[in-house]
């Protein structure tokens, strides 16, 4: 017969119930992943973007400049950790109260419930909160079947080992499931793969049959507009140099940091853009009102104030969108201090003067195509000149200010919002056909533009000019006078040399169109920006 094994045997003080409860909490965040993928119902998000948000100043420059990506990828994983606790001491806790009140029910459907709560609040998802409680539940229920049956003598239990396995493989089965599946949901909608770091722009979509184009998330309740940027995607195409490893002229992968990891995921047929703050007249927009303005169509360079000297967070891409000053010139600032706040849907805000402002657009479509999630979409700031923070995605809210204020970045001890330092990159080396050298890279100075390249091949004794690609063509739409040039866009450049025997130190820097010189001495990324030539050793004979 088979005799009552008392629930202090089924799950015994200790280690052993640690182990299962961890192992719950493990589950328990990958059935989360599972519920919504990698986007603000996953319960790691609140916690990551909170992270974000009170972090010391200094911790968040030595992850920029020191860590890089690494640094935004460990917050999130210390947020994922604090998740697991949180789960962890939810479960240990029904266990607890299930041995003392000897009644398995305790663990196995109290348990994933408090996991359930526990979502539910961080996410304020109810229902896809259930995705975490499955997974927890998951865990209890196969450690409990485990010791169903079996007899025990006391309070040691000389098979705890093989409940502790279980409970490891169980929760292994269950995040491994979990994983495929928010990977599989992701890729159906489009959703950021690796948020936060480097990446391209996410699948569009389809447009051959009933859905829209971009991601169904976003944009599966409106109509999107087209965008006619084919003439200016052949131009760049023409006039980009095409050698090493060097980008062309439209990034092919541009790349994408935020504060936070994950992305929002507004509807496009909810969302709504507010002119507040010190105007004659408040006004709001929604999607469908801007869609039905007419649209500017512009080559626009981003920097991130962050990224390395000679990094490739600097990017380029044609924007669609409105411009910004008619909106201005509608909501009548009264301001003295002619500054504004830009607000977004991830809590996430920066302020500039206003005259930055009334170059900027609102852009709805990047290179052809409706904007992608982890870009801002539906809707983001595109302020000319300026470094790429302070482009604001997910834009919810243009606040004229009564006084200046600082923006995010500001109060974390950076003053990158202002006009970007000019560089010039060293990205593509390179052996023609008749065995000479050719080194290249990416020039930028924001507004100011580039007049000139030159190069040195022996250190920065001398200098050469090197070729630069013919300026991008202005925008087009509707545009009042429409520069022959594009403002705010970057070029390519490339030097072609018989090399020196031997290593040798290949030195670019820029001229910008006021006549200015790239700066000599390296500053780094913080706190406004890096600044230097850039230098880069090269090796005759491993280049191909």
């Amino acid at each position: 017969m088979t005799e009552y094994t008392p629930l202090s045997d089924r799950y015994p003080p200790g280690v052993e119930s640690v182990a299962i409860a961890v192992a719950a909490g493990v589950a328990g965040l990958l059935g989360s992943y599972a519920a919504v993928g990698f986007a603000p119902g996953f319960v790691v998000a609140p916690i990551e973007s909170t992270l974000s948000r009170v972090m010391p100043g200094f911790l968040i420059t030595f992850a920029i400049t020191v860590l890089g990506d690494l640094g935004q990828q460990l917050n999130l994983l210390m947020a994922g950790t604090i998740v697991v606790v949180l789960y962890a001491q939810s479960v240990l806790v029904t266990i607890s109260a299930g041995r003392a009140l000897d009644n398995r029910l305790v663990p196995l459907l109290g348990g994933p419930a408090i996991v359930w709560a526990v979502t539910a609040v961080l996410t304020g998802q109810p229902i896809t909160s259930l995705g975490a409680a499955v997974g927890a539940g998951v865990v209890v229920a196969v450690t409990d079947l485990s010791r169903s049956g079996e007899r025990f003598v006391g309070q040691h239990d000389p098979k705890g080992r093989r409940r502790v396995v279980t409970a490891i493989g169980a929760a292994l089965g269950a995040s491994a499931l979990g994983y495929a599946i928010g990977r599989d949901s992701q890729s159906f909608t489009g959703g950021d793969s690796a948020a936060g770091g480097s990446g391209g722009s996410e699948s569009q979509g389809g447009s051959d049959n009933d859905r829209p184009r971009g991601d169904p998330a976003i944009y599966g309740n409106v109509e999107v507009p087209e965008f006619d940027v084919d003439n200016q995607l052949a131009a760049a195409e023409e006039r980009t140099f095409s050698f090493g490893e060097m980008d062309p002229l439209v990034s092919e992968k541009f790349f994408n940091v935020s504060y936070s990891s994950v992305s929002p995921t507004p509807d496009a047929a909810e969302w709504s853009l507010t002119v507040t703050g010190e105007v004659e007249q408040q006004l709001s927009y929604d999607y469908a009102d801007l869609r039905e303005m007419d649209f500017e169509h512009r080559f626009i360079s981003l920097r991130c104030v962050g990224e390395s000297l000679n990094g490739h967070k600097m990017d380029n891409a044609v924007w669609s969108g409105v411009p910004i000053a008619p909106l201005i010139e509608d909501a009548q600032p009264n301001s003295e201090c002619n500054c504004v706040m830009l607000r977004a849907a991830d809590d996430y805000y920066e302020e500039f003067p206003l005259e930055a402002l009334e170059t900027g657009m609102l852009a709805l479509g990047m290179n052809g195509e409706p904007l992608p999630r982890s870009h801002g979409a539906p809707v983001r700031a595109l302020i000319p000149g300026h470094w790429g923070e302070i482009n604001v995605k997910w834009l919810t809210e243009i606040e004229f200010l009564e006084r200046e204020q600082d923006g995010y970045w500001e109060k974390k001890g950076w003053h990158g919002t202002g006009p970007v330092n000019t560089v010039a990159k060293i990205h593509a080396t390179d052996r023609t056909e008749d065995g000479l050298l050719q080194v290249g890279g990416h020039t930028y100075a924001g507004t100011r533009g580039i007049d000139t390249v030159e190069v040195s091949v022996d250190g920065g004794d001398t200098w050469t000019e090197a070729e630069l690609t013919e300026r991008l063509p202005g925008a087009t739409g509707a545009v009042a006078d429409p520069p022959e040039f594009a403002q705010d866009a970057w070029r390519q450049w490339k030097y072609v040399y018989d090399p020196p025997d031997g290593t040798h130190d290949v030195v670019a820097r820029a001229t910008d169109g006021t006549g200015q010189r790239q700066p000599k001495d390296e500053t780094g990324a913080y706190p406004s920006g890096p600044t230097g030539w850039v230098r880069k050793t090269i090796d005759p004979g491993s280049v191909q």
